[in-house]
């Protein structure tokens, strides 16, 4: 059996604002896409380790803004790749609205100081 890979993404969706599915995996995409760039520019290392063990990437979830932004400062305290979200409003949400946090790909160990203990989405 393969062994899991050491880098991974992590994306973090707020649970208090209501997306219906399709929205949240838009949401989440966006936050890969950038984090994808974000690495690839600051951290080519990382971001070819990650890519070459499969692009592995997990969903967690966070109750509101205000812990989604200590989430941020967290993230960028330790000199991860990140990507904060906020939606255009075109759909189901008021433009300006943050949908979540991607951070990495990096190290697993290293985004598990800052999202370890985080629910699955």
């Amino acid at each position: 059996m393969k062994k899991e890979g050491e880098y991974k993404m992590v994306i973090v969706i707020r649970t208090d604002i209501k997306l219906s599915p399709g929205k949240m995996a838009a949401q989440v995409s966006h936050a890969a896409v950038n984090c994808s760039f974000a690495a690839k520019k600051s951290n080519t290392k990382w971001f070819r380790k990650w890519y070459d063990e499969g692009q592995r990437k997990v969903v967690l979830k966070i109750p509101n803004l205000a812990e989604l932004r200590e989430l941020q400062y967290s993230a960028k305290a330790n000199d991860l790749p990140n990507s904060l979200i906020t939606d255009a409003g075109h759909t189901e949400l008021p433009p300006g609205t943050v949908t979540c946090l991607g951070i990495g790909p990096a190290p697993g160990n290293l985004i598990d100081k800052v999202t370890g203990s985080l629910p699955l989405a």
